[in-house]
């Protein structure tokens, strides 16, 4: 491959940043020249910062989100609603919610939905620990806060059987989410009003 930098090292760090999702080479060249202009400590403190992250944040051991402790704040929230759990695909749609400041309950990140396409099946998400949360008893309401795609609502099916023996209310945000959006891209209002309306889940 021809080098299309004069500098060997600044392709490479270009190579590493295009990486990113959503980063194309173009950005990925600002990107590393703003870094090369800034005083050496800062770029100390932005490497040290992301190597950091990567060596030291866990998963919240009762609902998968992301946290510096065993247990993430929500969860060790006691102001929150321990009977109510919200369920989501991903760290992002947690924050979405958030955002919101509608809900006041807890939350259990699915890591992903099931996509046989993707490859990806019940197995490989947080499934079984999501029965388990319900089965000690104490959750009153499920709420499923999946996307409106197909892949969405096979995964609200599957978790709506797994549940089907417990005595816990199951409900879905409101279709204010348009079919196919993704929850972290809907605006905090509309995102709002469709976990204040949601609705009984219809198998």
């Amino acid at each position: 491959m021809v080098q299309q930098y004069s500098s060997a090292l600044l392709e490479k760090a270009v190579g590493e940043f295009s990486k990113l999702p959503g980063i194309g080479r173009k950005t990925a060249l600002r990107l590393v020249l703003f870094m090369l202009r800034r005083e050496e400590g800062d770029v100390d403190q932005f490497v040290d910062a992301i190597a950091r992250m990567k060596r030291e944040v866990k998963y919240c051991r009762v609902c998968h989100n992301i946290s510096d402790t065993e247990v993430c704040p929500i969860c060790s929230d006691p102001r929150r609603d321990a009977s109510v759990i919200c369920v989501v695909e991903n760290v992002q749609d947690v924050l979405a919610v958030e955002n919101t400041q509608q809900f006041h309950g807890l939350y259990h990140v699915l890591g992903g939905i099931i996509s046989p396409m993707d490859g990806i099946g019940p197995a490989d998400l947080e499934i079984d620990s999501l029965v388990q949360r319900v089965a000690a008893g104490g959750v009153k309401e499920v709420i499923l806060a999946l996307s409106s795609t197909m892949e969405g609502d096979t995964t609200n099916f599957y978790i709506s059987r797994k549940l089907a023996d417990y005595p816990v209310k199951l409900s879905v945000i409101a279709r204010g989410i348009s079919v196919g959006d993704e929850l972290e891209y809907t605006d905090e209002v509309t995102l709002g009003r469709s976990i204040l309306n949601r609705t009984p889940f219809n198998q």
